[in-house]
């Protein structure tokens, strides 16, 4: 094809793509800096693959997690809003499924706080929604298990605005 056929890119267009890939580079480095950053933690997973259930198929990522979360909660009659769930998620361990709090008095008495919402075994196993992993590190049932706790000690994981 000829020159004259090519499509041109404006320099607005450049540069307007240009920000927004500095923009979302700069979102992502900012993101560890924001939440809990007093817990250790592990690489999150990042896997592209897809969790299926209930007929729906959800990413293996934050979004997929509380999506599929949603589903199972709404099932059980938990409340919750997908932002709630967000903003507590970030505020306790940035969306690190393998966080683990290893210095304040949980930990300190044996039974650190742990996953996404940072959940200490026995409210975790209290508060397991049946259908869900039994592994307080997988972001589904750590969610859900979170979300029960909340909704039966704060109505809803949307009244909770600091630890819990």
């Amino acid at each position: 094809m000829s020159a004259a056929g090519q499509h041109r890119r404006t320099r607005t267009s450049r540069l307007v793509r240009t920000l927004a890939v500095a923009g979302t580079g700069a979102a992502a480095l900012a993101l560890p800096l924001f939440g809990a950053t007093s817990a250790s933690a592990a690489t999150p997973a990042t896997s592209a693959t897809v969790i299926t259930a209930a007929n729906s198929v959800y990413p293996n990522n934050l979004d997929g997690w509380i999506r599929q979360s949603l589903d199972i909660m709404s099932r059980h009659g938990i409340p919750g809003t997908y932002d709630g769930i967000y903003r507590n998620i970030i505020r306790e361990s940035s969306g690190n499924p393998a966080a683990i709090n290893l210095w304040d008095s949980n930990a300190a008495a044996g039974t650190p706080s742990k996953g996404l919402l940072q959940v200490i075994d026995p409210t975790f196993l209290a508060y397991h929604v049946s259908g869900t992993s039994m592994d307080p590190y997988d972001p589904i049932a750590n969610i859900t298990a979170a979300c029960n706790y909340a909704a039966a000690r704060y109505g809803s994981i949307d009244n909770v605005f600091s630890a819990y």
